[in-house]
Order: structure tokens, then sequence, then C-alpha cells
């Protein structure tokens, strides 16, 4: 059985930190989730789902250089396959948190 490609986004931003950078990842995602909730704990994360079967919680972000990150599921079980980055991509750039968005795949 071939194993299934698994990718990450590259995104660039005007943020000096990866905790800055994974706060605009964050944010409207919380945002939405206590508008439709009324709440939010951090255990939560699990709960929020940025695209169909991948939750928040299953997102890391890393910085790849100054102002550019990786956003992937390396720590989760969970597949970031090409459909799901695309979906991910498109809901990223509607939020406008980033300057840049591509997909690569995960090596």
């Amino acid at each position: 059985m071939e194993k299934a490609t698994e990718f990450c986004l590259i995104v660039e931003g005007n943020y000096f930190t990866v905790e800055e950078a994974k706060h605009a990842l964050c944010d409207p995602f919380i945002e939405d989730f206590v508008e439709q909730t009324g709440r939010f704990r951090i255990q939560n994360f699990e709960d929020i789902q940025v695209v169909t079967g991948i939750s928040l919680g299953d997102l890391e972000i890393g910085e790849i250089d100054e102002g550019v990150y990786e956003i992937s599921c390396r720590t989760s079980p969970l597949i970031l396959n090409r459909r799901k980055a695309d979906l991910l991509a498109e809901t990223l750039r509607r939020q406008a948190m980033f300057d840049e968005i591509s997909i690569e795949p995960l090596v």
C-alpha cells in the first residue's frame, strides 16, 4: 500500500516570534468558536475543526526563516493531504492573517 503524501503550508507574515505567528493562526478560529459556543477553554483546541478531520490541536507551526513559517500536522497522527491543505490555505487566505500562503509536500 502506498503511503499518502503529506503536505504543509508555508506562510509569510510580519511576526517577530513563532508565538505571534501561532496566535495569528489560531485567533480567528478561536473567535469563531467563541461566537458559536459562548466560551473557550484550552482543551477546546481538539474541538475546533479547521478543515474536515483536522482540528486546531492537530496543527503545529514552526519558523523556517525570519517571517516564514511552516504549518503542518507533523506530530499528529492525522495527515494533511493535498485536498485538506488546499482547504486550509483557502481559509487562511480569507482570514488574511498571513501575507503569502503556499502548499508544499512535507519532507
